[in-house]
């Protein structure tokens, strides 16, 4: 028999089913309270409201659990690569090597972006931000491809695989397109014979006459960089990809309207919050120390350390720090002051009971921002990375609102607090 809840209003007892989910989490169904009672519930930011079911990705914040499609981030991260991650994000299911191969073939296919494109984003000024660029680009990518953008989801369903392909090969080379236009520098484009983290660094950073080609390193610590972020079940931006589906956009509004939201800082911004608080401690002076004191004391806020979600150590902090010192190390990075601060933070808040009883641990931000720095990857684009990273999540999040035959528009209710009725006053 199933379980119900039972809640009281006035005099009326009203049942409320029991959802279960297949990691035992429990929600109390409301979806009928309004139509029965003329009540509705209030929950300010949503923080406990479940939006939707879904199948692609577990949280358990307070014992630092991740997994995409039941596997752990752990396993991912040692056995996998950002292409199988994403091919397992969006599809349900690892990929055979035979599907391997089609899924990177298309990716490569699909690389290049129309040369129409290519004068839009060169038509912003030098001074844009990149995140507006790529959310821009993004959306104009409709255009060029209105056969898997019609705003119809049976017929965008159709094209799917090409579709998904499209976004997620073409948001990188937007984001370095978009990196060289700002600076005055030529346009590079994609090679077939590199990979996924390779071309994009390749984008970004060859010259003429000198190629870019990243140490085996770097190039794992993107890739892995790209793989943590991959998916975080329904945040700010996976959830507006989702509300903007669910009036039946296609998948490359929805994805410009993710990154929109991503490029809050309140969301998308916390690794460039990172590098922000680290040249302000150098500027002060300080090796970090003072500003510990001030922490503690409530006089400074400590950036990259701590989670919304995750109550524990964020389990993709302990994958990323070991790729970030291997990538230090193969760059002959020694000797760097914000490096040298970062260490110092760190070191205090894994050994200091002040820390340590608050689960104020490093998180993905911190190491992922210092990462970013040491690669010469620019504050402004630490975002945009963030969002090349979670397309796959985007993507699958998207096809779960538009497969879904009884998916419904999002529509939140509100308390209205405004005047009551009034009158216009006669003209004066």
């Amino acid at each position: 028999m199933s379980k119900t809840a039972t809640l009281k209003i006035d005099d009326q007892d009203l049942e409320l089913p029991i959802i279960v989910g297949s990691e035992g989490e429990k929600a109390v169904d409301v979806r009928k309270l309004r139509a029965t009672t003329g009540y509705i519930t209030y929950d300010e930011g949503f923080g406990n409201t479940g939006s939707c079911q879904s199948e692609i990705t577990y949280i358990d914040g307070e014992v630092g659990i991740l997994r995409y499609r039941g596997y752990p981030i752990e396993q991912l991260a040692a056995k996998s690569n950002f292409i199988d991650v994403s091919y397992l994000v969006i599809y349900g299911e690892l990929p055979t090597p035979t599907q391997r191969k089609e899924f990177s073939q298309r990716l490569t296919k699909e690389a290049p972006i129309r040369e129409g494109l290519v004068r839009f984003i060169q038509g912003f000024p030098r001074d844009a931000h990149p995140m507006a660029v790529l959310s821009s680009s993004l959306n104009a990518m409709g255009a060029y491809y209105p056969h898997i953008a019609s705003n119809n989801h049976k017929r965008d369903l159709e094209h799917f695989d090409e579709a998904a392909a499209i976004a997620l090969s073409k948001v990188r080379t937007i984001a370095a397109h978009s990196y060289r236009v700002a600076r005055g520098l030529p346009l590079n484009y994609p090679k077939p014979t590199l990979g996924y983290s390779e071309n994009f660094l390749h984008l970004m950073f060859s010259e003429p006459y000198n190629e870019y080609v990243p140490t085996p390193e770097v190039a794992a610590a993107i890739n892995l960089f790209l793989l943590l972020h991959a998916e975080h079940e329904q945040n700010c931006s996976t959830s507006t990809v989702r509300m903007v589906a669910s009036a039946g956009a296609n998948l490359f509004a929805s994805a410009s309207a993710g990154v929109s939201a991503l490029w809050g800082p309140l969301h998308g911004g916390a690794n460039q919050a990172v590098l922000e608080m680290l040249a302000a401690i150098h500027a002060d002076g300080d090796d970090g120390s003072k500003f510990i004191e001030n922490a503690k004391n409530g006089k400074a806020r400590l950036m990259g350390f701590g989670h919304r979600v995750y109550k524990n150590y964020d389990p993709r902090a302990k994958i990323i720090k070991g790729s970030f010192d291997k990538a230090l190390d193969s760059l002959g990075i020694t000797n760097d002051p914000f490096l040298d601060i970062a260490r110092n933070l760190e070191a205090a808040a894994l050994s200091d009971d002040y820390f340590i009883s608050r689960k104020l641990y490093p998180n993905v931000d911190f190491y992922s921002g210092l990462i970013m720095n040491a690669l010469k990857i620019p504050v402004d684009m630490f975002t945009v990375m963030f969002a090349i990273g979670r397309m796959p999540g985007w993507i699958a999040q998207w096809h779960e609102v538009a497969k879904n035959p009884k998916s419904k528009i999002n529509r939140p209710r509100q308390i209205y607090v405004g005047p009551t009725p009034r009158d216009v006053p006669d003209a004066v």
